[in-house]
């Protein structure tokens, strides 16, 4: 069964430009959209916004106002509108888990505050068992590239790489694949990996071959899409904001981490989340 792309709409312009990239990436992609807007009638309720039936008929109204602006863009797009009352968490993870990507708003300060992620858009990036991507207000990502981080082994790193491949190929656009390398401590390596470094002639064409290889299978699978491979000394953070100006979207992938206090989503992805100007798409590990 083809899934849609599904954004989340609460009324703010950081949703409507969330719902207005969903859009665009639904049409390049040939699926349907759908908009779901979750509400609590106890949230409601304190800003004195009527009775039950009131804010409800308010909300569809909302709704069905955003859905059809994009109609209006996209004649023939297939948009489907759900209203759904409940815990936004669980609510937003569950319409994740049947869409080929959940699409949000996410609030920007500026380059130096960066986004606002909130509690509610962590936990779902964290239980999202699909990619979920966050755009701010305003949507100017002036770059020409879908640029990805890959890390380790192929494996580790395969699901976003799928997902930046096909989406640049949706796209006509380049992928720039960055690899970031740091000096680990001597006593950190073990004779096999003293013995593979000394092959591949030391530590950065060490890490050159690695990304090589990783890439390797979805070259072979888009191979009319254009390949960007950067390897760079720094952390991995670093390394993707100071070459996210020339992204259309940036891509990271996603370990969710369970602490006493939450959901964690990595620090890469947490900072990049958090200062990159242009979506995020956060990729959960096959």
């Amino acid at each position: 069964m083809t899934r849609p792309i599904t954004a989340g709409v609460d009324g703010s312009a950081e949703s409507l430009a969330a719902l207005a990239w969903a859009g665009r990436e639904a049409v390049r992609r040939g699926l349907a959209l759908r908009v779901v807007h979750v509400w609590r009638y106890e949230e409601h309720q304190a800003l004195d916004a009527g009775d039950r039936e009131t804010q409800d008929r308010w909300v569809r109204d909302a709704a069905a106002e955003a859905a059809r602006e994009v109609a209006e863009r996209h004649p023939g797009l297939d948009i489907t509108t759900d209203v759904l009352e409940g815990d936004p968490v669980d609510a937003l993870t569950a319409a994740a888990a049947d869409a080929e990507l959940l699409v949000l708003g996410s609030r920007g300060h500026g380059p130096v505050v960066g986004f606002l992620l909130g509690s509610v858009g962590q936990q779902v990036i964290a239980d999202s068992v699909r990619p979920v991507v966050l755009v701010r207000a305003g949507d100017e990502a002036a770059g020409r590239e879908i640029v990805v981080g890959q890390h380790g082994d192929p494996e580790d790193s395969a699901a976003a790489l799928g997902f930046a491949f096909g989406t640049a190929a949706a796209r006509g656009a380049t992928v720039r694949a960055v690899r970031a390398w740091t000096l680990p401590p001597v006593f950190a390596y073990s004779p096999g990996s003293m013995r593979l470094l000394d092959e591949a002639g030391g530590l950065e064409p060490y890490e050159k071959k690695g990304l090589a290889e990783a890439l390797e299978p979805w070259r072979e699978r888009f191979p009319d899409v254009p390949v960007v491979e950067h390897v760079e000394i720094g952390s991995a953070g670093q390394v993707l904001l100071s070459v996210a100006g020339r992204a259309q979207l940036m891509v990271v992938g996603r370990r969710a981490h369970r602490t006493a206090v939450g959901a964690r989503i990595g620090s890469v992805a947490h900072g990049v989340l958090h200062h990159a100007e242009c979506p995020v798409a956060v990729v959960p590990a096959s």
